[in-house]
């Protein structure tokens, strides 16, 4: 595997030497930016890529990892073979995240073949579609030599005879579900008997495949995470809040026209909600800020096909006041050190739960008193993998049985509950979410992690 201390123009440029198809998009890099503990109060927003420049990134990471991950995890699996199939404007997951910057859809039905050739021959990539897809796969089908799509399938497997053929089934994962009913069974009547008997289930597959960051694209995420930070920073800010003023609604909505206007999407609607001295529970909607409140938002981006997560929190200074109260600042550092708890708790090979549980009893063993609901994230926003917990369910959970694997990323989620003395002893929830990286050994996070209370002038 390439270092992750390469820089991305030198990632991409090697990989456009061993990937034929990819664009060499060294030109087009983003501003790097390394991985830190330390996260900056107010980071400026860094410059965003043309779409032209965006395309040839996402081509370009997008070749590297079917050069490397495919081979890696079939082999990790024992898969001879890998079928996948979507309809158009009916992606499966993994589908959607093997499309060309170009292809922003399956085109009719589009079918993708992975095969595992043996004794260290390169994994064939096959399209089995109408429409090219980037020149990353090759173009397996002849539609006035075959006319039946399925049959061109059936003809390819039983020319390569693979020990096994798996497709995305799956009764727990979502990700690894994406072959459908009708589809499956169109398949099943093209194969010869022999075949149908190979068949097994993809998920393993779908999930590793997803799950698994590559160098690439963690020379990439710390820059990504930079610009959700700043724009954050921006949000809780005089230049958007006016106290007295601006309801929770309002910020939601800046958000959404500020990423527009970027080019920028979001994976979910901003949340944003106030927590008040005397008012019970989170605050939202058209609920004014005021001075005194404790701000919280939630708020994720999609670029270059990554995604961020992100739960800050903001105090708003009463007329007078240069900091905020003891009491916030003392339940800030209590959910750093549950994210302490949590991320010293993570270790390959130990499932979701495992993990969980050696967390919670390392907080609770502190006197803390935490949730934890942390969650893989890459390609989706609350990506393929384990889950560590839910804020529903702190017991653990049959999607919690999943192994953690290295070379992943995650947003530490989790909050924990303080009593506020200058509330009157009031239980505030200290929610805090960041983007890190698991190499296999250790948890870092892609641009720092909020330890200090985003501070907002009533005056």
């Amino acid at each position: 595997m390439m270092s992750l201390r390469l820089p991305l123009a030198a990632l991409l440029l090697g990989c456009a030497a061993h990937c034929p198809a990819a664009l060499a998009a060294a030109s087009a890099a983003p501003t790097q930016i390394g991985m830190s503990e330390t996260e900056q109060a107010a980071p400026a927003m860094p410059p965003l890529l043309s779409m032209r420049a965006r395309a040839e990134v996402i081509d370009a990471v997008l070749a590297q990892r079917l050069e490397t991950v495919v081979p890696a995890i079939m082999r990790e699996q024992g898969i001879a073979m890998w079928v996948l199939m979507a309809r158009e404007y009916f992606e499966e997951p993994v589908i959607a995240t093997m499309l060309d910057a170009q292809s922003m859809h399956a085109r009719r039905r589009t079918i993708l073949i992975f095969h595992d050739p043996g004794e260290g021959q390169e994994i064939e990539r096959l399209t089995v579609s109408r429409y090219g897809l980037g020149d990353l796969f090759e173009a397996a089908w002849d539609p006035e030599q075959q006319p039946d799509q399925w049959q061109a399938v059936a003809d390819i497997i039983a020319q390569r005879d693979p020990a096994n053929i798996a497709i995305n089934t799956s009764d727990l994962s979502a990700f690894g579900d994406g072959m459908t009913l009708s589809q499956y069974r169109m398949m099943k009547e093209a194969l010869a008997p022999e075949y149908r008997e190979r068949i097994v289930s993809g998920e393993q597959l779908a999930t590793r495949w997803l799950e698994t960051r590559t160098p690439a694209e963690i020379a990439l995420y710390p820059g990504v995470v930079r610009i959700a930070h700043a724009l954050i920073a921006q949000a809780f800010s005089r230049a958007v809040i006016t106290p007295g003023e601006t309801t929770a609604a309002d910020v939601q909505w800046w958000y959404r026209d500020t990423l527009a206007a970027h080019g920028l999407t979001p994976w979910f609607h901003p949340s944003v909600g106030i927590q008040r001295e005397g008012a019970e529970g989170m605050l939202r909607g058209d609920t004014v800020i005021l001075p005194g409140d404790l701000l919280w938002t939630d708020f994720g981006i999609t670029y270059l096909r990554l995604n961020t997560d992100t739960q800050h929190l903001a105090y708003v200074l009463k007329p007078g006041e240069s900091e905020a109260p003891a009491g916030l600042r003392a339940g800030l550092a209590a959910t750093n050190r549950v994210q302490e708890a949590l991320i010293g708790s993570f270790a390959a090979g130990s499932s979701g739960n495992e993990i969980l549980a050696r967390a919670r009893r390392r907080a609770i063993a502190e006197g803390l008193d935490p949730s934890i609901y942390s969650h893989p994230i890459g390609l989706h926003g609350h990506g393929a993998g384990t889950p560590i917990g839910f804020w529903d369910n702190q017991g653990g959970d049959p999607r919690g049985e999943y192994i953690l694997q290295p070379d992943t990323a995650w947003s530490i989620e989790l909050t924990s509950y303080n009593a506020v003395p200058e509330w009157g002893g009031q239980v505030v929830d200290f929610r805090s979410e960041e983007d890190a990286f698991f190499d296999g050994e250790t948890v870092r996070f892609l641009d720092g992690r909020q330890t200090e209370l985003t501070l907002i002038p009533s005056d």
